[in-house]
């Protein structure tokens, strides 16, 4: 595929061009190790320059739309995500090793946010409040100003769809730095925004490396709200920045995810959702269900039923439409193979393994999906957040142990639970610590509408569904005194 645009180019003030001392940076395909094109490297300059297009838009005409008027125009950007839903899908595949099914699901899955983001913007109410005779008190939502995105690699689409289109929804400019790995999408998502009428200025797009572009956009002084998807190390380092200019920010890190299997489970209805709850995006998901916590009377069940699944997944380049793709790139892929090292060295039992296909380039990010059994809970392999095709059984006898392991780690993300017993899915659903508690299923089908946030280590704040637009807003009072 040739790439349908200037890939160097980054879009400040409705203007695309190069990054302010033309730098570059190698895009390569994890499929084949091949130079796939160019990146601009943007730097503080171009950051300080995007800051500024973004504050004159939001004092000019993006200030002036209704709540209706913006809805519009996000509404207007879905529909033409779907006009583009083939080109999206390729650049993904081709920039991230997406398997082209799961490629298009994202850009379907960003299409989505934009449809639910423009349609909610003139729904977020303020509130009367009863007060003292002779008062009037009511509430207003309002923009927190310029906001500022950091996104990662492994959902580009997804997560630009839902942190800018909630954003824009509540009236908010935007400066969007994706992640060096995964720029594609975000650069074509700007052009499509611009077809579909945003206003110049309004969304800005500056790509380029997180400690130049990244730091610069987290510590600006004229960014009024962060948003970022990432690793908990790089999470601490955003909400310092922001903090020294009292900032807010919406930070959704790592996971370790569990899911924990009750002897009386729909065994058949479950093993779907704990292998693919574990491997989607080659394990490289903040929520995945890398945990299997199972009852010990259906331990083994459970474990030979995933075996069976799991020693038939392939893995293969992004065109090939495999079970797997590729590992995002060679630093990720030695991670990843460190980590199943580690656990054979230190006396893991590999219960199985899918294939690499014969035909996968050399030169791609390629790792198998592999299942560990009887880990310790306090293994390394059950306590860290892999990123990787990488999973780990562990038995259980009690549901107070069960929940004891669910909470043993840092993280609080996902929790999935399944048990048909209706009195334990509460039980358990309110000691787990965590952000979102699946019952019976794992993910609910990715859920736009889905309030989405960790608790712990995985991070504070909330993205997707109405909880997201509250995000990106402040709450304002006014107390009238008429007598």
């Amino acid at each position: 595929m040739k790439i349908p645009f200037n890939s160097e180019q980054i879009l400040i003030n409705g203007k695309w061009q190069n990054a302010e001392n033309n730098k570059t940076l190698d895009v390569i395909n994890p499929s084949n190790g091949e130079l796939l094109c160019k990146i601009g490297r943007g730097s503080f300059n171009d950051i300080d320059c995007a800051v500024v297009a973004a504050q004159d838009a939001l004092n000019g005409v993006w200030g002036n739309y209704s709540a209706m008027e913006r809805g519009r125009v996000i509404t207007k950007i879905g529909e033409k995500i779907l006009e583009y839903i083939d080109v999206l899908t390729e650049l993904e595949s081709l920039d991230v090793g997406k398997p082209t099914k799961q490629a298009r699901a994202d850009a379907i899955a960003m299409a989505r946010y934009m449809e639910f983001y423009g349609g909610s913007a003139d729904k977020v109410h303020g509130h009367t409040i009863p007060y003292m005779d002779g008062y009037t008190v009511f509430t207003l939502r309002e923009p927190h100003g310029v906001t500022g995105h950091i996104i990662p690699w492994n959902y580009p689409m997804q997560i630009t769809g839902r942190c800018v289109g909630g954003a824009l929804a509540m009236g908010n400019t935007c400066v969007l730095k994706p992640a060096e790995d995964a720029c594609l999408t975000a650069l074509m998502f700007a052009r499509i925004a611009e077809e579909a009428g945003l206003p110049k200025g309004v969304l800005n797009v500056v790509t380029g490396l997180g400690i130049e572009a990244g730091a610069a956009l987290s510590s600006h002084p004229g960014i009024h709200h962060i948003s970022f998807t990432g690793s908990v190390g790089i999470g601490k380092l955003i909400q310092k920045a922001a903090g020294n200019n009292i900032v807010p920010v919406t930070l959704e890190l790592g996971g370790k995810s569990p899911q924990i299997i009750f002897d009386d489970a729909d065994l058949d209805a479950a093993l779907p959702f704990l292998v693919n709850g574990g491997i989607q995006n080659a394990g490289q998901t903040c929520s995945a269900g890398t945990r299997i916590l199972i009852q010990r009377g259906v331990y083994e069940k459970v474990i030979k039923m995933m075996c069976s699944k799991i020693s038939l997944l392939k893995v293969g380049s992004a065109i090939d439409d495999l079970d797997l793709g590729p590992l995002i790139s060679p630093k990720q892929k030695i991670v990843v193979e460190r980590y199943i090292a580690h656990g054979v060295e230190s006396g893991l039992k590999i219960a199985a393994q899918g294939l690499i296909s014969d035909d996968c380039p050399s030169a791609g990010c390629y790792v198998v999906p592999t299942l560990f059994r009887d880990v310790p809970p306090d293994h390394k392999l059950a306590q860290e957040e892999i990123f990787g095709p990488i999973q780990v059984a562990i038995p259980f006898d009690t549901e107070e142990e069960a929940v004891n392991l669910a909470n043993g780690t840092e993280f609080g993300l996902v929790t999935g639970v399944w048990t048909r017993d209706g009195s334990r899915q509460l039980r358990i659903a309110k000691a787990i610590k965590a952000g979102q508690i699946f019952i019976n299923n794992y993910g609910a089908g990715g859920g736009v509408e889905l309030p989405f946030g960790g608790v712990g280590k995985s991070g504070f704040g909330r993205e997707k569904g109405f909880e997201a637009l509250y995000g990106f807003s402040v709450l304002k009072t006014i107390a009238a005194y008429h007598g």
